[in-house]
């Protein structure tokens, strides 16, 4: 005897309760895992897309099979979206079925076995040490928001810092004593960056004269970066601050503050620092996350030796 498909509305019912989970993993990502806001919106967009397709699909994604999940991403690859894309929203799924799991919400880790797209391997987008320093100086550091902005940009430089770490950094965090700052990363994990002169110089400069306009009495507060408004800067403001400096000094529009962190690690390899510590400096939690960085290394090895080579053609 074949079993009674669920009707219309338990298939409804089944996916209203999958959405509530899925809001709940949303609030740990958040709440216990402090990931940044952009990384949160990103996961409960592809979530939610995810949760969407399975509805109109009449898919029960408590239960979903590999082949159900196989369909899903051959739609999104029929919709044109590209590999980067489509490995982003598996990966979202599989850290939610891997909570369920974990939280004995559902028994099978239906995402467990799918195969990842594989991606052409890309080497992060860096910047010369002469194209940072040409949009530090293009900076009027003469009132409250140059301070800030020089600030900002000198600390990512120095540190190589996540933009997200740069929204959390409060006025404490900054030690001028021992020339180093505090850094809390993915997890809230905390991690100590020393500062070089000129980057500290950047800093008490903003907080003795630029911070101290932006700061309001009704609105105390220990954030570092403050807005005209006298708000805390959010992930978002200070990238809207990254990308105006850099459209100001005539740069790359397309680059980012990660770009920024590339530069940082490969500026520090290529004048010698071990893979070890720079795994430590940009809170890496895998080896192999940082080793990328000797690639871009070898590879800025190779073009000076073909241009100053004379027997290189």
């Amino acid at each position: 005897m074949n079993p009674i498909p669920p009707s219309t509305e338990e298939r409804l019912g089944a996916t209203a309760l999958f959405r509530s989970w899925a809001d709940r993993f949303i609030g740990y990502l958040e709440d216990v895992r402090g990931l940044s806001p952009h990384t949160v919106r990103a996961y409960a967009g592809d979530l939610a897309s995810f949760i969407s397709w399975a509805e109109r699909e009449g898919v029960d994604p408590a239960s979903i099979s590999h082949r159900e999940l196989r369909s899903y991403l051959a739609d999104l690859s029929r919709a044109r979206y590209s590999e980067t894309t489509i490995n982003r929203h598996l990966s979202a799924i599989r850290s939610l079925y891997r909570w369920l799991v974990h939280e004995d919400i559902v028994k099978q880790d239906s995402a467990a076995a799918i195969a990842s797209p594989k991606l052409p391997k890309t080497l992060p987008k860096t910047m010369s040490d002469a194209d940072v320093s040409a949009i530090l100086s293009s900076i009027d550091a003469s009132d409250r928001v140059g301070l800030r902005d020089r600030a900002f940009l000198e600390l990512l430089y120095a540190s190589g810092a996540r933009i997200a770490e740069m929204a959390r950094l409060t006025v404490d965090d900054v030690d001028f004593a021992e020339a180093q700052v505090k850094l809390f990363g993915k997890g809230g994990k905390e991690r100590i960056v020393p500062l070089y002169a000129h980057a500290l110089g950047a800093v008490r400069a903003y907080l003795q004269q630029g911070r101290p306009q932006l700061a309001s009495a009704t609105k105390p507060t220990r954030a570092f970066f403050l807005s005209t408004r006298s708000n805390p800067m959010s992930t978002d403001a200070l990238r809207t601050v990254f990308e105006r400096r850099i459209r100001a000094a005539g740069k790359d529009a397309a680059l980012t503050p990660h770009a920024m962190r590339h530069t940082f690690a490969t500026e520090l390899l290529g004048g010698g620092a071990d893979l070890r510590t720079v795994q430590e400096l940009l809170g890496h939690e895998s080896l192999s996350t940082t080793q990328i960085y000797t690639h871009v290394s070898i590879d800025r090895l190779k073009d000076a030796t073909r241009q100053a080579h004379p027997r290189s053609e």
